[in-house]
């Protein structure tokens, strides 16, 4: 499984305005609602928020990756957003979060979902990586940066 399968350009925010946890999920949900990726806002975003509440998704390194499952989707369904002024998400070093990839899985994918956490957790490694996002000046430049590097990683 490659980033580019589930994630598309319009499902990107190149500079979100959302200052909390909750306001991030919505925000990324939203855009996922926008384009008819998904029928509504609340059921994902409380099975975000459930999520959240065993554990952050955010993982350090100024990076999240939000995730949950959800029976009204077909496949899994991913929305990229990233905020230079970061966000206190609870990660695990404690410092602001700048890069979220949320993905919402179907329930009976749990094969798929962990390729894809396990994909995007592998490319984020790269510190070069997050230094280009960061600095991205636009979400086509985001999404060719993400295509890129996705590229060049064999999938699992």
């Amino acid at each position: 499984m490659n980033i580019t399968d589930i994630l598309d350009e319009e499902s990107i925010i190149a500079e979100l305005t959302a200052r909390d946890k909750k306001s991030v999920l919505e925000e990324l949900v939203s855009v996922l609602f926008e384009h008819g990726r998904v029928k509504d806002k609340e059921k994902p975003v409380e099975v975000l928020l459930e999520r959240e509440r065993l554990g952050s998704t955010g993982i350090g390194d100024g990076i999240a990756i939000p995730h949950g499952k959800l029976k009204e989707i077909k496949g899994i369904i991913c929305s990229f957003g990233r905020t230079k002024a970061g966000v206190d998400f609870q990660s695990i070093d404690e410092k602001p979060t700048h890069l979220f990839f949320l993905l919402l899985a179907p329930e009976d994918s749990a094969s798929e979902h962990l390729q894809a956490l396990a994909r995007l957790s592998r490319l984020l490694k790269d510190g070069h990586l997050r230094k280009r996002l960061l600095e991205a000046d636009s979400k086509k430049e985001l999404y060719r940066i993400i295509t890129e590097e996705d590229a060049h990683y064999t999938s699992p």
